[in-house]
């Protein structure tokens, strides 16, 4: 099953280790590496991978030589290669670099938007609509899809909870700009299922079904995949996660711990839902992070306990296909 990444698919598992994952640790992990990481992901099946961030190397330098490691990515047949951006000119050093996708971090805690990217609410509204004129000025195949992310959605470590209003005037103000869709980001692990089913109502009151799509979710607190199944319940289809648990957000003291892929994709597949995604293949790709991050810790039960005797993924086809 591994290797095509043109087979339906129930849900988008998006992979965000190489650079959620990566902003977070201390190693830097060397660019023939972290292309080694992508080439497997994608070998198991993975369809979607944040490959790197658009940021100076100076702030992340765990992430440096970006715009190489989407020019590899591209290379590979049927992946889409998503990179974040924090303003017009990290996204303009994107599109030159051949993202198919890019992620434009709006922080709905104000507070919080000011140590990410040093920029108000309004200010990064400003640079929304500058990339967005930007990508309007590209013949259309190379126009990447453009999402702006509402991080700290669920509360801030720094200003505690959000009022409803101020996000949705956000995500209006986004989609008003011209952005593709909003995504959902509980970047300080704050989120419970009750809340992830609410959110995803009123901001798809608000700007629609379509605009609302996919959630990048922690388990800091140990309800990440719990919060996965409320927002399928909701509607979403697709899923952020990072390989081995790799990440958090290291302007949001104690955000640490992304969902681990594996578990993600065993839940998913256990329930029926297809991802594509080998996760046999997927767990062997750890070996890349130990060799590569000696000592940093990997998370995840899967690879620990294993799949269970005569366990069957949905992606796989039945005995009857297989004939």
């Amino acid at each position: 099953m591994t290797g095509d990444l043109t087979t339906p698919i129930d849900i988008l598992v998006s992979e965000v280790g190489p650079r959620d994952g990566l902003q977070n640790v201390e190693a830097i992990m060397p660019i023939a590496a972290r292309k080694a990481w992508i080439d497997a992901e994608a070998a198991a099946g993975v369809r979607e991978i944040e490959v790197g961030s658009f940021v100076p190397a100076k702030l992340l330098p765990q992430l440096a030589g970006t715009a190489e490691v989407v020019a590899h990515a591209r290379t590979i047949p049927g992946l889409t290669v998503a990179a974040l951006v924090p303003n017009a000119r990290g996204a303009r050093d994107a599109i030159a670099a051949g993202a198919h996708k890019i992620t434009l971090p709006l922080s709905v805690s104000e507070t919080h938007s000011l140590r990410n990217l040093r920029r108000t609410h309004e200010q990064v509204l400003a640079e929304a609509a500058e990339i967005v004129a930007m990508i309007r000025d590209l013949p259309a195949e190379r126009r990447p899809h453009f999402e702006g992310s509402l991080s700290t959605a669920f509360g801030c470590t720094l200003e505690g909870a959000i009022p409803d209003a101020q996000i949705l005037r956000l995500a209006e103000a986004l989609m008003a700009a011209g952005c593709d869709e909003v995504g959902i980001a509980d970047t300080t692990g704050y989120a419970d299922p009750a809340s992830v089913k609410r959110l995803i109502r009123i901001l798809r009151g608000a700007v629609g079904d379509e605009a609302v799509q996919g959630i990048h979710l922690h388990n800091t607190r140990g309800l990440g995949l719990a919060n996965v199944l409320a927002a399928l319940d909701a509607g979403l289809t697709t899923v952020d996660s990072s390989l081995g648990g790799l990440g958090g957000c290291p302007f949001a003291p104690g955000a640490s711990g992304n969902i681990v892929t594996e578990d993600l994709v065993f839940m998913l597949e256990a329930m029926g839902l297809r991802t594509g995604i080998d996760i046999d293949a997927l767990s062997a790709v750890r070996e890349i992070l130990n060799d590569n991050l000696p000592g940093e810790p990997l998370y995840g039960f899967i690879p620990d306990a294993g799949l269970p005797l005569g366990f069957r993924t949905a992606s796989q086809p039945s005995e009857v296909e297989a004939a």
